[in-house]
């Protein structure tokens, strides 16, 4: 440990088995778990709470003001789960009073010189790939991955068990359970080989298949695609997520890569 060349506010509590390599800022108001490691020249300021377990590593920037003209120093938090490595140079905004709390979940990985913004909530084992930008008040269901270079609109939805393709514009609400890629961002199938690996039943697979056949490749447009749906699906944990999702998107769902737009 390198306390001493650190400067840590008497005021942090930070567990006593953390390691804090040299040259970190760690402000007031900080709170920081059991077991996790923060590498040199990391910055955690105020408002920041780290959970058990992470790594932080040389450069990041955690619990930042929010980089909007309407915050007015409101006190507000970051919040980094279990087991989630934050890498290289990646910026972590708190947030502002219209939630809060900026949140990313447990065993995620956030990759280097990613930026969450304020208000941000991002699912349980996600993977934010290299140079990501998120805006504000975006909201990641859980085992989503979004590709490098992926620049991610505010107020967007991102669904659960997604993989968005590196380089990606996203300016629409994405799906559960989708691939999305090209440009403008758009359905390019569902996300079998993920699903596969988290051991979802072949049953499940081909029920989302055929729900995004009716959303995408019908010629629908969504209240009639979603009509239909609820009429030829029997009620399930799968369809009554994605009817919800499209039914309550505010943004609007991305489309699918052969419809007019």
């Amino acid at each position: 440990m390198h306390r001493s060349l650190s400067h840590i506010d008497p005021q942090a509590q930070v567990a006593k088995n953390v390691v804090v390599e040299p040259f970190v800022t760690i402000e007031k108001n900080v709170e920081i778990g059991s077991g996790t490691w923060i590498g040199a020249n990391a910055t955690i300021m105020e408002g920041a709470r780290i959970g058990k377990n992470c790594e932080i590593f040389p450069g990041a920037v955690i619990s930042a003001i929010p980089q909007d003209k309407k915050f007015n120093g409101e006190e507000s938090l970051a919040i980094i789960g279990d087991n989630t490595i934050v890498r290289e140079c990646v910026t972590v905004n708190r947030a502002t009073n219209a939630t809060g709390k900026t949140i990313i979940g447990d065993n995620c990985l956030i990759m280097a010189y990613a930026h969450i913004a304020h208000d941000c909530k991002i699912g349980n084992h996600s993977i934010i790939v290299n140079n990501v930008a998120l805006g504000g008040h975006i909201d990641i269901g859980e085992y989503a991955i979004i590709g490098g270079l992926t620049a991610v609109h505010q107020f967007v939805k991102i669904g659960k068990h997604t993989m968005i393709s590196g380089g990606s514009l996203v300016r629409k609400d994405v799906p559960p359970y989708v691939k999305a890629g090209r440009e403008p961002l758009s359905f390019i199938g569902i996300n079998s080989i993920g699903l596969r690996r988290r051991n979802f039943l072949e049953e499940d697979i081909r029920e989302i298949q055929e729900i995004y056949r009716f959303l995408y490749q019908k010629n629908f447009n969504n209240t009639q695609a979603i009509n239909k749906i609820g009429a030829e699906f029997k009620v399930s944990k799968i369809r009554d997520e994605i009817i919800s999702f499209v039914q309550n998107s505010g943004r609007g769902i991305m489309r699918g890569y052969n419809q007019n737009r």
